[in-house]
């Protein structure tokens, strides 16, 4: 099985991506801690990127930021004006992979940093290149910078109104803001609100219910909805020696090969609840000492009976947060009409997976709901982010934040 290489692009939207096919398992949370939400206060807290760029060979790369409003469109403010120190930094923390099969450079950077410092609380995405060309891209990220001058309190639940009772949430919150920095808070706040973390389906552009007392209510029972959608789906290969869960067979020839359970379409199906960690993934070799070099990649193969799904014959895709919830060309299942189902083989690195089958909705972005079925009494994670525009130097400043789990009771 030979590993597909590079695949450039010249330009990219501000937003989570991966230009480079080499570049595998990239992970950004806040350092020293298990927190997968890429957001820091300024009291000494830091974020950690790592991602392994596959092959034997070192490569010279660096990294930037560069702040962005709310909707992650790039300030038109010059780096200097919102970073101290200088406006991209060497990655200088790599290793080669130790005893794997599929050989790899694993790299790390840490920041804010003394070399690099944002100074102004906000969107900013990082963008990783090589050789000095920032228009030479690898990866890119969101990430934010909080300044907490306002409190959220919000609740997650089964939707109120009937029609929606047994297939979606409602986020219902109030944003207390700090009238000496909100002028116009009708005007100048704005609220996003993310389940488990994934932009796709991000609720932007609410207006609030009322204003009073330097409180924002936004208490919707019909604009502020999620679909609850199901528990995720998932297999953990972090021992790739021994049994694994939802795992059928391993083998193993110049590398390793996986092979899952067979998956049915769960549309019709009643809820059923189990934990889950809300589609994330764990990278960890349970044989090894060092996970980040040691975890081998291991080439695994989906397979969803087409029976029950819709459409028999459609682009399916599986999703997760490996993906970056979103329906990658890598990801997109083969349909073996032979066997009436699909089919996806894919390297991935060893480790606990969450995932879900999903087609593309009008908008090109993924739909789960068709073939994993969807649940009011799903447990889900909420983000509220909250926004107040900087009059004096005109960009989103993030005020605020709150997660929130939802209610089945």
């Amino acid at each position: 099985m030979q590993l597909i290489f590079l695949v450039k692009m010249s330009t990219a939207a501000l937003s989570n991506e991966i230009f480079d096919s080499r570049v595998k398992s990239v992970q950004l949370y806040k350092n020293n801690t298990d927190d997968r939400y890429p957001i820091i206060t300024f009291d000494a807290e830091q974020l950690k990127l790592s991602f392994d760029l596959l092959g034997a060979q070192s490569e010279n790369l660096q990294y930037s930021l560069t702040l962005c409003d709310a909707a992650w469109n790039p300030s038109t403010l010059n780096q200097f004006e919102y970073i101290k120190g200088m406006q991209f930094d060497n990655i200088s923390d790599f290793k080669f992979s130790t005893n794997t099969y599929i050989k790899y450079v694993h790299y790390n950077v840490v920041f804010p940093n003394e070399n690099m410092k944002p100074i102004w609380a906000g969107n900013y995405i990082l963008k990783v290149f090589r050789n000095f060309d920032e228009t030479d891209l690898l990866l890119q990220r969101r990430c934010m910078l909080i300044k907490r001058t306002s409190s959220v309190d919000a609740t997650a639940k089964i939707a109120t109104l009937p029609q929606f009772r047994y297939t979606k949430q409602e986020v219902l919150f109030s944003v207390n803001y700090n009238p000496s920095q909100v002028v116009n808070p009708l005007e100048d706040v704005k609220v996003v609100v993310l389940q488990n973390y994934r932009w796709d389906n991000a609720l932007t552009g609410l207006k609030p219910m009322f204003s009073s007392n330097q409180k924002l209510e936004y208490t919707y029972p019909d604009n502020s909805l999620f679909d609850g959608r199901n528990e995720f789906r998932y297999f953990d290969i972090r021992n790739l020696k021994q049994y694994s869960i939802n795992v059928r067979s391993k083998r193993l020839d110049t590398a390793w090969h996986v092979i899952l359970n067979i998956d049915e379409s769960r549309a019709s199906n009643q809820y059923f609840q189990y934990v889950d960690y809300n589609g994330r993934q764990i990278l960890q070799n349970k044989e090894g000492f060092q996970s980040d070099i040691d975890g081998d990649y291991a080439f695994v193969n989906f397979y969803l009976n087409a029976y029950g799904t819709t459409g028999d014959g459609q682009d399916v895709y599986v999703i997760g947060e490996f993906t970056d919830w979103k329906c990658l060309p890598e990801y997109k299942m083969y349909f073996n009409r032979n066997r009436q189902r699909y089919d996806l083989e894919v390297p991935l690195k060893q480790g606990r997976y969450e995932y879900a089958y999903a087609l593309k909705n009008k908008e090109e972005q993924p739909d789960d709901i068709d073939i994993e079925g969807n649940h009011s009494q799903t447990e889900n994670e909420y983000l509220i982010l909250v926004y107040a525009r900087n009059l004096q130097y005109n960009y989103d400043e993030l005020i605020g934040a709150k997660r929130v789990q939802s209610n089945s009771n």
